[in-house]
C-alpha cells in the first residue's frame, strides 16, 4: 500500500470538514440577518397573540403618541403631507369609503370587521369606531355608504360566493324625561346572497342619483372579478340594473358622482361607458351602452370621474393618462372626446415608465392622487405635473385610495384628506399639497 494514500485520505477529510464547518456558519449568519430584518415588518401574518396584547378595544392610537418613540417609528412618518394612521386592523384592509360628509371613513378588513372611524380631527391622537362584525366565514372586500353616514353596504367573500349587506342603525328613541344614552348597534338591514355568479366582488362605487329625474337614491355599482357589474338601490337592495363588459376580466367599474353614468376599466385598451336612464317617478327605467373612450394603446388600469361628472381620467399599462369629456350628444353620433394626455411621470430604475394601479380626484377636481405598488403621487389634474411623491406610503402595496367629499378638521386648520390603505393593517391619511401658484 502506498504510504501517501493515509495522508492523502486525511487531508481530503479535514478538508472536508472545514469546508462544512464555513458553509454552516456562513448559513447561520445569514439566517440571523434575515430575522433581524423581518421580525419588526407588521405584515398580515406576524403574531396573532402579539396583536390581541397591543390591540385597543375602542380607540386608534397616533404613532406619535407613544411617549418614547423609536427612530424607525419617526422615520416611518418621513412625509410631510403623511397626517395620521389608523392603526388596530387585525388582517389587510381590502375596502375603504368617506361618509358623503367626510366626518366619518368606513374600512373592510380580512379580519371580517368592518370599522366605521370618527374623523372629528384628522390630527386627533386617538379615533373612536363602530365595529361591525360581519356573519361568520366572510371577509369584507369592499364598502359604500347609503344615503348617510348611518347606513353602509358590505360586499362580503365566502367559498360560496359573494354577499351583500346592507347595515343601518334603528333612529334612537329618546322621551322628555329619559333621553337614550348610547345609538343602538347596526343591524342587517338587508342582504344578498351569491351575486356575481359567485365571483368576488372587487369595487363598489355609490352616488345619489340626482341627474335627470332621478329622486336622489342611493345607487351602488359592483363590479366582479369576472365581466360583470350590478347595479343596486342602496336603501332596498333591490338589483336596478346589470351589464356585462365583454372583456374577459374587469379591473374596476366607477359610477358618476351624479348617478348618470357608468364606466368601466377591463381587459383591453377601450373604455365601455353606460348610461343609467331613470323613469319619471325617479326608479331605474334601463341602462344602456353609450360610448366608448378609444385612444389607449394597453389595458386601462383605473379610472375615475370628475366631480362634475363631465370627464373622465383614464391610466393604462401604455404609460399615459388621459382626461375624457363625455358630456357629448351621442345620440347625435358625437364621439367623446380627448381633452389631454399627461405621461406617467413614474420610472424604474432602468427609466422605463411605469403604469398606476389606482386613482382618486380630488372634490374640487385639481389634484389627482395615483398610486404604483407602495408609492403614492400627487398630481395637478390640469397640467399632470407631479406635486408631491411618497416613494414608500405603506410597507405593501396600497389597495384603497379615496379623497374626503369635503375639507375635514385637522387641528385649527380645514384641509382635503386623501386616505390609503394596504394589506400592512394600515389606513393612513393625507393632506393635500399645495398647488403652485399661477
Amino acid at each position: 500500500m502506498d504510504p501517501a494514500l493515509p495522508i492523502v485520505a486525511l487531508s481530503l477529510l479535514l478538508g472536508a470538514i472545514i469546508a462544512i464547518l464555513f458553509f454552516f456558519s456562513y448559513f447561520n449568519k445569514r439566517q440571523s440577518e434575515v430575522r433581524s430584518i423581518s421580525i419588526p415588518d407588521p405584515g398580515p401574518l406576524s403574531d396573532p397573540k402579539k396583536k390581541q396584547l397591543s390591540k385597543k378595544p375602542h380607540s386608534k392610537t397616533h404613532s406619535h403618541s407613544h411617549p418614547h418613540p423609536s427612530d424607525k417609528d419617526q422615520n416611518k412618518r418621513h412625509h410631510p403631507l403623511d397626517l395620521n394612521t389608523l392603526k388596530g386592523h387585525g388582517d389587510a384592509v381590502t375596502g375603504i369609503c368617506f361618509s358623503p360628509d367626510g366626518r366619518n371613513l368606513a374600512t373592510a378588513c380580512a379580519d371580517g370587521i368592518v370599522r366605521v372611524f370618527k374623523l372629528d380631527d384628522a390630527s386627533s391622537k386617538s379615533f373612536k369606531f363602530l365595529r361591525i362584525n360581519l356573519p361568520p366565514g366572510g371577509h369584507p372586500t369592499a364598502v359604500a355608504f347609503c344615503d348617510d353616514a348611518s347606513s353602509i353596504v358590505v360586499a362580503s367573500h365566502t367559498l360560496s360566493g359573494s354577499s351583500l349587506y346592507m347595515y343601518g342603525e334603528e333612529k334612537p328613541k329618546t322621551s322628555e324625561n329619559k333621553p337614550q344614552a348610547k345609538l343602538p348597534l347596526p343591524e342587517i338591514k338587508w342582504e344578498n346572497h351569491k351575486v356575481h355568479d359567485k365571483k368576488a366582488i372587487i369595487t363598489m362605487f355609490g352616488s345619489k342619483a340626482s341627474y335627470g329625474s332621478a329622486d336622489g337614491s342611493t345607487i351602488i355599482a359592483s363590479s366582479s372579478e369576472g365581466t360583470d357589474i350590478i347595479l343596486w338601490h342602496g336603501k332596498t337592495g333591490k338589483s336596478v340594473g346589470h351589464v356585462d363588459t365583454n372583456q374577459l376580466k374587469n379591473n374596476m367599474a366607477a359610477i358618476s358622482p351624479n348617478g348618470r353614468f357608468i364606466a368601466a376599466a377591463a381587459f383591453t385598451a377601450d373604455v365601455k361607458v353606460w348610461e343609467i336612464v331613470y323613469a319619471k317617478g325617479g326608479s331605474v327605467k334601463e341602462v344602456s351602452n353609450v360610448m366608448q373612450l378609444k385612444g389607449h394603446k394597453s389595458a386601462v388600469t383605473w379610472l375615475c370621474f370628475t366631480p362634475n361628472s363631465e370627464q373622465v381620467i383614464t391610466a393604462s399599462k401604455d404609460g399615459s393618462l388621459r382626461i375624457w369629456n363625455i358630456n357629448v350628444r351621442y345620440h347625435l353620433d358625437e364621439d367623446p372626446k380627448t381633452l389631454k394626455v399627461f405621461p406617467i411621470p413614474l420610472h424604474d430604475s432602468a427609466g422605463t415608465t411605469l403604469h398606476y394601479d389606482r386613482l382618486s380626484i380630488s372634490p374640487d377636481g385639481k389634484i389627482l392622487a395615483a398610486t404604483h405598488g407602495s408609492t403614492l403621487q400627487w398630481l395637478c389634474a390640469d397640467t399632470g405635473r407631479v406635486l408631491d411623491t411618497a416613494e414608500k406610503a405603506h410597507d405593501y402595496d396600497i389597495a384603497c385610495i379615496s379623497w374626503a367629499p369635503n375639507a375635514i378638521p385637522n387641528g385649527n386648520d380645514q384641509v382635503l384628506v386623501l386616505a390609503t390603505a394596504s394589506a400592512d393593517k394600515k389606513v393612513k391619511l393625507w393632506a393635500s399639497p399645495s398647488l403652485p401658484s399661477s
